[in-house]
């Protein structure tokens, strides 16, 4: 799949924003983290609008709720922001535990977005919404950490913690076996067959939005990357009493991260549009 910049910086922002809130919830910590945690989230909100063709319509992504993970996304996101807003206006408990509940709901909420997808079998797993919980959780604790350092510690823990729920996804991911193949892809049942030219002679809407555009190797070397810049580097500088530089190091790396689970998850549309003549 193609990348968007305006989804990385949505679910990147949103999950550092949910992740600081529920260490500010869980432990009772400042205030103010409630504060800053909907800031990241509305400035995720609006990173999101840039992907959209119609932005004046996008009310219309809530109709769906009963069937849509997207439209209940679009839901409770709003509500997560209000509630934990309430969080740090009131100081009530009764909304703190609302707040913490819609967290939870909207990591749930996002992480569907791509499980539900049975065609897209480098998603189609629960290590997906697991992750999309984890990766948002470490990034706040570090967060955190970088505004308290008494939240190092458990930010340490958090980041090796998504590191393991990351790499055990990819473990899977390169044991999957395509279910599609040219065959099945041009409904031709042949024992061989060799494509010679791209479907539609070119570009198109399909080769734009469906595939990534970049090499095996470049693929390998952003994996590598995300690895060391969201989990190892991290832990390195939080031990070390850098929660700043581990903080500013880990952000960078789960949009290496981000960018990286949307362009590793292979469109079956892609046996077909795959050589150029």
């Amino acid at each position: 799949m193609r990348p968007a910049w305006s989804v990385i910086l949505l679910t990147t922002l949103t999950g550092a924003g949910q992740g600081l809130f529920l260490a500010a919830f869980a432990t009772g910590g400042p205030r103010y983290f409630a504060l800053l945690a909907v800031a990241l989230t509305a400035a995720g909100l609006v990173a999101s609008f840039f992907h959209l063709g119609r932005p004046e319509r996008a009310w219309r992504t809530a109709a769906k709720w009963r069937t849509s993970w997207l439209s209940r996304e679009v839901i409770v996101l709003p509500l997560f922001m209000g509630l934990a807003l309430a969080s740090f206006l009131t100081d009530s408990p009764w909304a703190g535990w609302l707040a913490a509940l819609a967290c939870l709901a909207l990591f749930l909420c996002t992480g569907m977005i791509y499980a539900c997808l049975k065609f897209l079998q480098e998603w189609h797993s629960p290590l997906t919404v697991v992750n999309f919980a984890l990766l948002g959780t470490a990034s706040g604790l570090t967060l955190a950490a970088a505004l308290e350092p008494s939240y190092a510690s458990a930010a340490i823990i958090a980041t090796l913690v998504a590191a393991a729920g990351r790499i055990a996804s990819l473990v899977r991911n390169q044991r999957l076996k395509p279910r599609s193949s040219l065959a099945s892809a041009i409904g031709i049942k042949h024992p061989r067959i060799a494509q010679k030219s791209q479907g539609a002679m070119g570009g198109s809407f399909n080769t734009r939005e469906f595939f990534h555009g970049r090499s095996p190797l470049a693929l390998r070397n952003v994996k590598w990357l995300f690895i060391l810049a969201a989990f190892v580097i991290p832990a390195a500088l939080l031990a070390a009493g850098l929660p700043a530089a581990a903080f500013a190091v880990q952000f960078c790396g789960l949009l290496a991260e981000r960018w990286f689970f949307f362009a590793q998850a292979n469109h079956p549309q892609n046996l077909y549009y795959q050589v150029i003549s």
